[in-house]
Parts: structure tokens; C-alpha cells; sequence
């Protein structure tokens, strides 16, 4: 009788035990999913209503600790109200000093005289002011006029050679042609709107027109696209990054096909080339890189990982990216994100200190093993210690997640001075395609899509040596018909003008 009672007692207990431990699964499974949630809805608000901006401001911990000891006595003692009067501070106001409008704009005089001048009267001086004016650019036609002569006992005519144009028996000068195409790929005005400030000065072009004339210049400029692309592809170091570019495909009606300008930058060489692709997928970078030797810096998408190309290449991680994941995680774990922003931080300090003294890239390699080494060991030990202690789907372990995956790609920018800790300034270098497609929407097909990808890379270019994107446009469309095919990197942006 004992043993059958305690048989179901025992029976009862395991069923219990069962219960329990599906109730302890299922409010494990409920927890993930709030916190899951509540990681979305933070990230939705943010997208709303948050500020776009990353700033991290690092708090001690003594100042908070006094903060929250200066708080509980504030609870536990009695408030009074204190009166008092002080003083409002003057401040002597200082009036505005206007700036000295620069010297190198050109002046035109106008001279008012006084009415009435007596006579006898002695001129002492002058009172000089100077305003700021604007002149429309100015629309006009450059006639070529060639004489023609006679040499009657040769029985033959003589006149001078045509100058080289940019279209070949075309009508647009390369000014013009300039100013379109930095229009549109430097201040994002589309051709329609060009069209319209055109016409409002006075000359009627249909838009026809003014595709044909983008579609012949960058004709024109394919030869020294692909030696900028030659160029860059012989750097040793080179920082990738995608964007999406909407495209009209005849094959799809209706529908915008999404496709891709992959920006390679040299930062060393101050060169960038877009290269247009009508996909994401791996085979377009095994194909671009088939033949590159070096190393890449990209951000953590997989298709760079495992590439099969026929050079040796060395893949480095973007550190910006992983500083993202937590700052985006300070809602869920303050504690531990704070920690690493505050690291992270100091590691960027360091870089910020070496590009202000205009270090050498040994001296960088130097300060790096001497400084940062040592904070990324600290935070590689702490990463894996973590890793354990938070929830894997939590915003807080997926930052730590994704971080220890990329670390050794990721510390890696250590081992040579001429690397940078980040892929901002390819990132850079994308901006004004973002703006782009906020004005002209599309591009009207694939092959107006790489022919915009050959603009944008001779503009970032001419925006990273600081150079005029007009002028320097301009002198190339006049000079490239008759300049010599094996000397065409002169004209390139970084060679420009030496």
C-alpha cells in the first residue's frame, strides 16, 4: 500500500517538475519576445522621432555616484524655501564686425559724385563701401569663323583646322557640357530643371537634346574613367562600400529595378571609382577584385567574406559599424554599452590626435601598438566574458555578437599606419548619390546608370583634392580628343594641373 502511494507521488511530482519546466522554458520564450519587441519599437521610435545623430557623451562614474548620493539626501531631508536677489550680469554688447568680402572677386566702380559741388571745393578723401552683387551665367554662341584662301597657280584652297570639340560636328561647347553635368551630378538638379533655367535664359532645348549631349561626354571620358580605374585597383589598400540606385528596365514595367553603384576608394591615392552592378551578389566583387592584390576595408556584409579571386587579399573590418550596434543597444543595456562606447571612444581619440599632428604612417603604426592594442585586448576579453551573461537576441548580445565576429577583422587596422579604424570616408564618398536620388528619383536605364557611376567618380575625386569640378571638367573636354592615349592619367583629378 506505502509503495503504490509513493509510486503516485513520485509520478505526481515528475508531472509537476514537467509543468514547471515548461512554464520556465515558455516564460523564457515570453521575455525574449518583450525584449525582442521592445528592441523594435525603440528602434521605430527612434526612426520617428529620435535624433539621426550617434554622439556618445562619456559620464564618470564618481560624478554619477555623487549625483545619486546628492539625490537620496535630498528625499530624506525636510525641504525649506530660500529667497534670495541677485544680480543680473551686463554684458557689454559688441557690434557686429561685417567681414572683409575677398579680395580676389573682381570690382566694378561706381563713382557718386555730391550735387552741387562748390567751387573751390577741395577733394580730401574717399568714403568707400563695398556690396556683394550676382550675375546670372551668361548664355552665348562662339563663332568660329576660318578664312578660306586661294592658291591660284597650285589651283588649291587653304584654311585653318577646325578646333577639337567635344561632340563631333555638335553644337554644345565644352562649357556648356560642364555646367549640365555638374548641374546634375554635383548639385542633384535634374535635366528637366536645367531644361526650365535654360529656357528662362532664353534658349529652348528639349530634353532630348540634353540627354544626347550627357550620353557623347561620357563617351568621350570612357578612356580616362578606365584608367582612373586602373589606377585605382593598383592601390594596396582599398575601402569598399554599396549603395542602391533605382533603374528603369525594360523588362519590368512599371517596376524600378534595384541595383547597385560598389564605390572602391584609395584613400592613400585620393582616387574613387563607382563601378555600377544590377545586383548585390558576391560574383560582382570576385569579379571586380578577380585580379587585386591588398587589403579591403568593408562594413560587415557577407558577400566580401571567402572571395574567389586570383590575388592575395586581406579583409579589414569598419569599426564604425560595430560602435552602431551599441549605441543602438544603450536602451537595453546602458551599463555594457556605455562601457564600450567609452573604449571605442578613446581608441577614435587616439586616430583624431595622430591626423591632427599630421603623423607618418609608421608613426601612427607606433602609437597604435603602444595605445590602442592594449584597449582592444581589455575589450576582446571583455566581449567573450559578456557574451555568456546577456540574451543572445537582445540588442545588447547582438552588438557583441556581431563584434566578436568581425574582431580580428576589426583590430586588424593596427597593423599598418596607412589604415584607417573606419570605412567613413567611403561613406563619404556616397553621399551626393543619396542626395541624387532624392531629385532625379531613377536612373532611365543600366547604361545611364554606368555612365552616371563615370561622373560621380571623376567628381568625388575632384572633391577629395579639392579641386573646382567645372574647371576641371571643362579643361578636360576641351583637352581629351587630342591628348595622347598612353598619358591619359594626367588628366585625372589627383594629377590635374601638375
Amino acid at each position: 500500500m506505502q509503495t503504490t502511494s509513493h509510486t503516485a507521488l513520485k509520478n505526481k511530482l515528475s508531472t509537476l517538475q514537467e509543468s514547471y519546466d515548461f512554464l520556465v522554458s515558455k516564460h523564457q520564450k515570453l521575455e525574449f519576445d518583450y525584449q525582442y519587441l521592445q528592441q523594435q519599437l525603440s528602434e521605430l521610435k527612434r526612426m520617428i522621432y529620435g535624433s539621426k545623430s550617434e554622439r556618445f557623451v562619456c559620464l564618470d562614474n564618481g560624478q554619477l555616484d555623487l549625483f545619486i548620493e546628492q539625490s537620496k539626501e535630498a528625499v530624506e531631508t525636510n525641504t525649506i524655501e530660500v529667497k534670495y536677489q541677485r544680480e543680473k550680469q551686463k554684458f557689454n554688447k559688441q557690434k557686429p564686425v561685417r567681414e572683409v568680402l575677398p579680395a580676389h572677386l573682381p570690382r566694378k566702380e561706381q563713382i557718386i559724385e555730391p550735387e552741387q559741388i562748390p567751387v573751390g571745393a577741395t577733394k580730401i578723401g574717399e568714403e568707400i563701401t563695398e556690396v556683394l552683387e550676382y550675375n546670372p551665367s551668361s548664355i552665348f554662341v562662339r563663332r568660329i569663323v576660318r578664312p578660306k584662301y586661294v592658291i591660284t597657280k597650285q589651283e588649291k584652297i587653304i584654311v585653318a583646322p577646325l578646333p577639337s570639340l567635344p561632340i563631333a560636328k555638335g553644337n554644345a561647347g565644352a562649357s556648356l557640357l560642364a555646367h549640365i553635368l555638374v548641374g546634375k551630378y554635383v548639385y542633384h538638379l535634374p535635366f528637366y530643371r536645367q531644361q526650365q533655367m535654360l529656357k528662362n535664359q532664353g534658349l529652348d532645348i528639349s530634353r532630348t537634346t540634353i540627354s544626347n549631349w550627357f550620353d557623347s561626354s561620357t563617351n568621350l571620358l570612357e578612356p580616362l574613367y578606365y584608367a582612373l580605374q586602373k589606377q585605382v585597383f593598383q592601390s594596396n589598400y582599398l575601402q569598399i562600400d554599396e549603395t542602391p540606385i533605382g533603374v528603369q528596365d525594360s523588362s519590368k514595367k512599371g517596376k524600378l529595378h534595384m541595383g547597385y553603384h560598389w564605390v572602391h576608394h584609395a584613400p592613400v591615392e585620393g582616387l574613387v571609382l563607382f563601378k555600377y552592378a544590377s545586383n548585390r551578389s558576391k560574383k560582382t566583387p570576385e569579379k571586380l577584385l578577380s585580379e587585386y592584390n591588398g587589403a579591403i576595408q568593408t562594413d560587415g556584409y557577407s558577400g566580401y567574406l571567402n572571395l574567389h579571386t586570383k590575388g592575395s587579399i586581406t579583409l579589414l573590418a569598419c569599426m564604425a559599424h560595430a560602435r552602431r550596434y551599441f549605441e543602438k543597444a544603450l536602451d537595453n543595456d546602458a551599463f555594457r554599452a556605455s562601457y564600450v562606447l567609452e573604449q571605442i571612444q578613446r581608441l577614435y581619440r587616439m586616430e583624431r590626435k595622430t591626423r591632427q599632428k599630421q603623423s607618418s604612417s609608421e608613426l601612427i603604426k607606433r602609437y597604435r601598438g603602444l595605445y590602442a592594442i592594449p584597449i582592444l585586448k581589455e575589450l576582446e576579453n571583455w566581449f567573450k566574458e559578456q557574451a555568456f551573461l546577456v540574451l543572445p537576441k537582445s540588442a545588447i548580445g547582438k552588438a557583441i555578437g556581431y563584434t566578436l565576429k568581425l574582431w580580428d577583422k576589426l583590430k586588424r587596422y593596427t597593423t599598418n599606419g596607412n589604415y584607417q579604424i573606419d570605412n567613413n570616408l567611403v561613406e563619404n564618398t556616397i553621399r551626393p548619390v543619396a542626395l541624387g536620388r532624392k531629385n532625379y528619383l531613377f536612373s532611365g536605364s543600366h547604361k545611364a546608370a554606368q555612365k552616371a557611376a563615370i561622373l560621380y567618380s571623376f567628381f568625388a575625386c575632384c572633391k577629395i583634392n579639392n579641386i573646382n569640378p567645372y574647371t576641371w571638367l571643362k579643361d578636360v573636354l576641351e583637352k581629351i580628343q587630342d591628348h595622347k592615349a598612353n598619358q591619359l592619367h594626367q588628366l585625372l583629378p589627383n594629377n590635374w594641373g601638375k
